[in-house]
């Protein structure tokens, strides 16, 4: 007469062996370590939770989002532009919330994405090539009247990120990069850098500060010129700078994103015009440098969001 096997607890049995029974003899040694290493692991998470005192130990502060604040253009290839930017973004830091405001102009607005954080902390990173009154006035204001504890970093330019992004722009147009600039052009080229203009003299200066640091990195002229509120315009600039004998001259395209400003000054162009700055890798590095500087720079007071460049 054979003793029956004793009933067992099909529940145990899976939770330890899954649900296809025991494993084969030689791996019963295996299972067993990976059990308890797994029990280990479990036990240990749970203890990191508790403090000394045996009370529950606080959550570790979240990671403050990023957000991207763009202008906003009628033109439908900016929100396009600004989204892949914001992919960049993220393909760089993928467990960083990155969101979207605009300052005008295009969905969401920047109150709204801030509306939608409730309380949390944010960076805002303006993608602004240089300081102007959306940078000084309109973002902070806003930052100030949402719920969210948001800071405002320095805007894109000048920085030596922006110009390698202008450089790679240009070399993609057909400016000679990989050889190298010749003779020919060092005394006949030049480059026009094309901004979006603004009666804050900060703004100018910043852009002064960009054609500088560009100049340095072609090895040719590079005068800034801008597509409104500021002087002088790209075809004055490009007249500026025939009378010095610079006939090879390019438009180095100093906006984020396509729009009417962009096209106007690229339709400028006796030679070559670069595309706006957009998704390009070098940008998306430069957005996040920004970002952690932000974070790394003492918090503004709170009447004032902004950072330090």
């Amino acid at each position: 007469m054979t003793a029956s096997n004793p009933p067992r607890d099909e529940s145990l049995h899976e939770s330890f062996h899954g649900p296809g029974g025991p494993p084969a003899p030689g791996a019963r040694l295996d299972s067993t370590a990976h059990i308890m290493s797994s029990i280990g692991t479990q036990l240990a998470g749970q203890l990191s939770l508790v403090s000394l005192s045996g009370g529950r130990r606080p959550a570790p502060p979240a990671t403050p989002a990023l957000v991207l604040v763009a202008h906003g253009s009628r033109d439908p290839r900016a929100l396009s532009t600004v989204r892949a930017l914001m992919d960049r973004v993220r393909e760089l830091r993928p467990r960083l919330s990155v969101r979207l405001g605009h300052i005008e102009l295009n969905e969401p607005l920047l109150p709204d994405t801030l509306a939608g954080l409730g309380d949390a902390d944010a960076v805002l990173v303006p993608l602004l090539l240089s300081p102007g009154y959306h940078v000084k006035q309109d973002i902070p204001q806003m930052a100030a009247a949402a719920p969210a504890r948001a800071r405002v970093a320095a805007p894109l330019g000048p920085h030596p990120l922006l110009v390698e992004t202008l450089y790679a722009r240009l070399v993609e147009a057909g400016w000679p990069g990989r050889t190298g600039t010749d003779d020919d052009l060092r005394r006949t080229g030049a480059v026009v850098l094309a901004a979006a203009g603004s009666r804050d003299p900060d703004s100018a200066a910043g852009t002064r500060r960009t054609a500088r640091l560009l100049a340095d990195r072609l090895g040719v002229p590079v005068l800034p010129a801008y597509a409104s509120a500021a002087r002088p315009t790209v075809p004055a600039a490009l007249r500026a700078l025939a009378a010095r004998g610079r006939h090879r001259v390019a438009v180095a395209s100093c906006f984020t994103a396509p729009g009417r400003f962009a096209t106007r000054c690229a339709e400028a162009a006796p030679w070559i015009a670069s595309a706006p700055l957009g998704d390009h890798p070098v940008m998306a590095r430069l957005v996040l440098h920004r970002y952690d500087r932000a974070l790394a720079a003492p918090a503004p007071p709170a009447r004032d969001a902004r950072v330090p460049a």
